[in-house]
């Protein structure tokens, strides 16, 4: 099947994608928990493609959740970045898609991330640089969990986006109620207190993630707090 804007493969081809990885350290709840945000961001939001991955005007797509990677790898499957094929081969050890994704093994991925609170340091870093370089119109989007969000790296690159006024990051948070400690008031008033934009919205409403995402006021950085179902549920 094939989608209109030209894709391989439409939303509707994912859950076939996915029941291609088999074996024990899938993370299903991280994986199933990013799909539709991952989704939505490939297929309405991101300027990326697969035959522009060195294109230096390209947006970049970090996930630091990394750990539970099935999503993404089934979305670059579905968007051309991958080969079909080699999602029957995850977590071999001749794979280039491991249960951590390897930024030089596989195509379109922007960092290797899994160790959990490295993505929002290194989004903020990489927005600061395409500033610096005159391609701020480039946008920059990191998906973390709300469980990560609780690492203390975290806490430092929000402050530090929100003084430099970062408009061209975007932060997608996952929320399916798996931080320890909780967030008092909302997970977006954590962000709000430092400047940042803020939009809520049901995590497998297309829509609505399709509108979060274009809030983006542009002069300051933004999150969108993705609300899904519980990780116990």
């Amino acid at each position: 099947m094939s989608s209109p804007n030209g894709s391989p493969h439409d939303y509707e081809d994912l859950p076939a994608l996915l029941t291609l990885m088999t074996g024990d350290e899938k993370h299903d709840a991280s994986a199933t928990s990013t799909l539709d945000a991952i989704w939505v961001l490939y297929d309405r939001i991101l300027r990326v493609a697969p035959d522009r991955l060195d294109d230096p005007d390209r947006d970049r797509f970090l996930l630091s959740k990394g750990h539970g990677p099935m999503a993404y790898y089934a979305v670059l499957a579905a968007k051309g970045f991958l080969a079909v094929d080699d999602l029957r081969g995850f977590g071999g050890f001749d794979s280039p898609l491991g249960y951590h994704p390897d930024r030089t093994l596989v195509p379109g991925v922007e960092i290797s991330s899994g160790s959990l609170g490295h993505g929002m340091g290194l989004a903020v870093g990489t927005a600061l640089g395409l500033r610096m370089t005159g391609r701020a119109r480039c946008a920059v989007v990191v998906l973390v969990g709300d469980a990560e969000l609780e690492e203390g790296s975290n806490a430092e690159a929000i402050q530090v986006a929100g003084r430099r006024n970062l408009g061209n990051l975007t932060a997608v948070v996952i929320d399916n109620a798996s931080a320890s400690a909780g967030w008092p008031g909302g997970i977006a008033a954590r962000f709000a207190v430092e400047g940042w934009s803020t939009h809520d919205a049901d995590g497998h409403d297309h829509d609505a993630l399709e509108r979060a995402f274009a809030a983006a006021p542009g002069d300051r950085p933004h999150v969108v707090v993705a609300h899904v179902e519980s990780k116990e549920s």
